[in-house]
């Protein structure tokens, strides 16, 4: 094994897009993924962060990138800052890391304007989740539609090119949320592994 390969800590929205880049070879991490639901809860989040932050750092011949977005928790930056060995990507949350990162969401949203779905925010993913599932069972709905009335509409994120094998949902999800289907963009992954890779070697520079 390369005990010189990074860590990477990542949450569990990306999990499929990491493991495909892994899988393609282009992506040289060891990767740990964090439950997506941490998200409605920024005390479990910290704390499940920093624990998995603490055991990746035990071993000092390698380092630890962190996916997570600045808007993930209030104290993100401050939660990464307490780690030399650690580096962030340079992103505001999981669909900013699909497009690039450094913060190329506010190039397409300026104005929070939209709901984004990409593989991992598909419905049957969120409820299958103990943490977003009350949002489709929990909630009556016309709360739901009051909850997205100051939205535009949904912007779909397709890296993996499989957005159509979810179509049935997608168009479930606009009716319940009541939020039109205003157009698709086909992002790749090579916008995220490049986001990886640009923060493996600036871990680089750090550690050098």
């Amino acid at each position: 094994m390369d005990y010189k390969r990074p860590y990477l800590i990542c949450c569990g929205i990306l999990q499929k897009e990491i493991e495909k880049l892994i899988e393609y070879g282009q992506l040289p991490v060891e990767p740990f993924f964090l439950g997506a639901g941490l998200h409605v809860n920024y005390d479990e989040l910290e704390e499940k962060l920093t624990k998995s932050i603490e055991e990746c750092s035990k071993d000092p011949s390698r380092g630890v990138i962190v996916v997570y977005g600045d808007w993930c928790h209030p104290q993100m930056k401050e939660i990464i800052g307490k780690h030399d060995n650690v580096i962030k990507v340079d992103a505001l949350n999981c669909i900013d890391c699909l497009l690039g990162g450094h913060r190329k969401l506010f190039d397409i949203d300026p104005n929070y304007e939209y709901f984004y779905l990409s593989p991992g925010w598909m419905p049957s993913q969120l409820k299958a989740n103990p943490r977003f599932s009350p949002i489709f069972y929990g909630w009556r709905p016309e709360e739901i539609k009051k909850l997205f009335s100051q939205l535009k509409g949904i912007m779909l994120i397709d890296p993996l090119e499989d957005l159509d094998e979810f179509k049935d949902e997608i168009e479930e999800f606009s009716n319940y949320t009541g939020l039109p289907i205003l157009g698709k963009k086909l992002s790749g992954l090579h916008k995220l592994n490049d986001l990886i890779l640009e923060t493996i070697n600036s871990l680089k520079n750090v550690r050098m």
